[in-house]
């Protein structure tokens, strides 16, 4: 079985990264730059990098800061946040990245996925995808940043991802995201049945519910104030993992 990724999330906001509850009320934590440099040398299993408002302010990500933080990692970097073409994606894997990541451009324009795994492989594609609880939907996908609800089934936009061509889901629960209170594991467990890995986010707060997310199917866990604020050191948490039998790499 491979390894367990444990990956902390950079969501960028002006420059700096930035994290909040919900998606909302954001606080400054650091530099890009500076955090990506200690991961690399912490022992994280990848890096991603999000441009949280590309997609509200209609732009690509910035191509100075992809290369500021690339110059610092010897670990797989993915990177999204308005990516609306192949001409995007191309600029960003140039800067320094060896994923991209897509979320509202895919649901606004499905085949966009397509002619990424065509044009770059689909080990390269990474389908963002934030999705909230809900009465009618089961999850509903949630665009822009999480501002914007969509008519769409989290679950089944995920099934139509994979056969698009995406290489990967990086699924956040946004009524999880920064609260500390565990991953969505019902979402995780359903969203799990794909044959593609799934990246988990949303929720962590403390050491088991890595550990509950690897367990109920998850491939990675991905976690942003935990790591960014030293209260969960990356070694810590993969020693714990493996005293739990979870294969990580040490």
């Amino acid at each position: 079985m491979p390894a367990k990724r444990i990956i902390p999330c950079l969501d960028v906001k002006q420059g700096r990264v930035v994290k909040g509850i919900q998606f909302k009320e954001l606080r400054d934590l650091g530099h890009p730059a500076e955090l990506a440099r200690r991961y690399d040398g912490e022992g994280a299993d990848e890096l991603v990098f999000l441009d949280i408002s590309a997609s509200l302010e209609n732009r690509g990500t910035r191509e100075a800061w992809v290369r500021d933080v690339a110059r610092e990692l010897s670990i797989p970097f993915t990177v999204g946040g308005g990516v609306s073409s192949v001409a995007d994606a191309r600029s960003l894997l140039r800067a320094g990245a060896d994923k991209v990541g897509v979320n509202t451009a895919a649901s606004l324009r499905p085949t966009l996925v397509t002619e990424l795994a065509e044009a770059f492989g689909r080990q390269c594609v990474v389908a963002a995808v934030d999705v909230k609880r809900d009465a009618d939907l089961g999850w509903r996908v949630y665009l822009k940043g999480g501002t914007e609800p969509t008519d769409r089934s989290a679950l089944d936009w995920l099934w139509e991802l994979d056969e698009l061509g995406a290489g990967e889901i990086l699924l956040t629960s946004m009524d999880r995201d920064g609260t500390g209170d565990g991953f969505d594991l019902q979402l995780l467990e359903k969203a799990a049945q794909l044959p593609i890995p799934l990246i988990a986010s949303g929720g962590a707060g403390l050491e088991i519910h890595f550990l509950e997310a690897l367990e109920h199917g998850a491939d990675a866990v991905l976690a942003a104030t935990l790591f960014h604020e030293g209260i969960l050191p990356i070694p810590r948490l993969k020693a714990y993992l493996a005293q739990n039998d979870i294969s990580v790499r040490i």
